[in-house]
């Protein structure tokens, strides 16, 4: 009896003991999901600048896109999501695709970009343009699969617009260049002086060759020709329409008479620059540098907030389901923090990111648009670019 009851008595106290020494179960970790992210650029020349200030850029928006990556993955491995990126040209597209990428991030002109939104439609996949400005894209041209994270030339224009209006200079000379996206750009003008009550007093093609600034004297040529060129009705400003930099920076300092330069020279609106450092851009501007070892184009920031939709929609979504992150870019609620002092979000009339537009001088940040006062029912982002009126995109 005694031998039975100390053998039951040890067995009571010895269980905690054995259990407590026990291997714990070891939980399941979560598998990492993997989400490929597509980049079709092209082989575009590196153009020459117009200045040794200026990088040569070989490389188009690909940097952008590989800092996406790179900050995606950063807080994706808390999600247990990673992300890879498919690098390829405009030949790639159909090899994409069959390897079931469904996001492709597009640094290519619009009739390229068009092909392969249309080719991408075919498979349920996501076009984000980061290159082309052209407000046709935005419009009757537009793809219910396409997003564009650069913004349109009227977009530029009318925070340009703003500006200057605000300062009450209402009176525009005009100058137009020679170059593929310089009449657009000039058009975006006209209708932008229209649309906030400034006037365009005076209009003129540029038509001279003013040689080149590492081989020519820079001084007595473009001196004697802006001076007489520029002459003709009063203005408040001189705007210039010259996407390719090929002559606007000639113009200032030597007009017939003292008036600022604007539009894309001098005053420009842009999506991103390299003086930017408001809302935390700094941080930005150094981690590209440190990547890339040149400065963050607005290209550039346009691919890596292209990267950084996808990525934030993926967080959004359990699992790696492609078409179930495609619902949650387009969502109408859907936005996004892009060191822009709030948050981003797409236009669903059209696929635009809504975006405040910078409005820089070579050095430093001048304003920022929309400027105040310029209200809008939804947001005064809205007040920039096509309006969903306005807008003849069917998606």
């Amino acid at each position: 009896m005694l031998r039975a009851l100390s053998l039951a008595l040890a067995l009571c106290c010895a269980a905690p003991i054995m259990a407590a020494d026990a291997p714990k179960p070891v939980a399941a970790t979560a598998p990492m999901t993997r989400l490929a992210i597509g980049f079709i650029g092209t082989d575009d020349p590196p153009a020459t600048p117009l200045s040794f200030l200026d990088p040569v850029i070989r490389d188009g928006a690909l940097m952008g896109v590989r800092l996406g990556i790179q900050d995606g993955n950063v807080t994706g491995r808390f999600l247990k999501k990673e992300f890879t990126l498919a690098e390829g040209r405009e030949g790639d597209v159909d090899a994409l695709l069959g390897q079931g990428v469904r996001f492709i991030i597009a640094d290519l002109p619009s009739d390229a970009l068009l092909r392969v939104a249309d080719k991408a439609a075919a498979k349920g996949a996501v076009v984000i343009n980061a290159r082309a400005r052209d407000d046709g894209l935005r419009n009757a041209q537009c793809r219910a699969n396409m997003l564009h994270t650069i913004p349109s030339r009227r977009m530029l224009a009318d925070a340009l617009g703003q500006y200057l209006v605000t300062r009450r200079w209402t009176s525009w000379f005009l100058v137009t260049g020679a170059g593929p996206g310089d009449k657009p750009f000039a058009d975006a003008m006209r209708r932008t002086a229209k649309r906030l009550g400034a006037k365009i007093v005076e209009e003129k093609d540029w038509t001279f060759d003013v040689g080149h600034a590492r081989t020519d004297d820079g001084f007595s040529n473009e001196r004697d020709v802006v001076s007489t060129f520029t002459r003709g009705a009063d203005h408040d400003v001189l705007i210039v329409a010259d996407e390719e930099g090929a002559f606007g920076d000639f113009l200032s300092y030597r007009t017939a008479r003292p008036r600022p330069v604007a539009g894309t020279a001098e005053l420009t609106p842009t999506a991103w620059s390299r003086v930017f450092e408001q809302w935390g851009g700094t941080q930005l501007q150094n981690r590209f540098q440190a990547l890339a070892g040149r400065v963050m184009t607005e290209r550039d920031y346009a691919a890596w907030t292209a990267v950084r939709a996808v990525t934030e929609a993926a967080g959004k979504v359990k699992g790696g389901d492609a078409a179930a992150v495609v619902v949650a870019l387009k969502d109408p609620g859907f936005t996004l923090a892009a060191f822009k002092g709030q948050a981003l979000s797409f236009r669903p009339w059209d696929g635009q990111l809504r975006q405040p537009i910078l409005i820089t001088s070579p050095r430093l940040l001048v304003s920022v648009s929309p400027q105040e006062g310029y209200l809008h029912q939804r947001t005064p982002l809205d007040s920039l670019g096509d309006d969903e009126g306005e807008s003849l995109c069917r998606r």
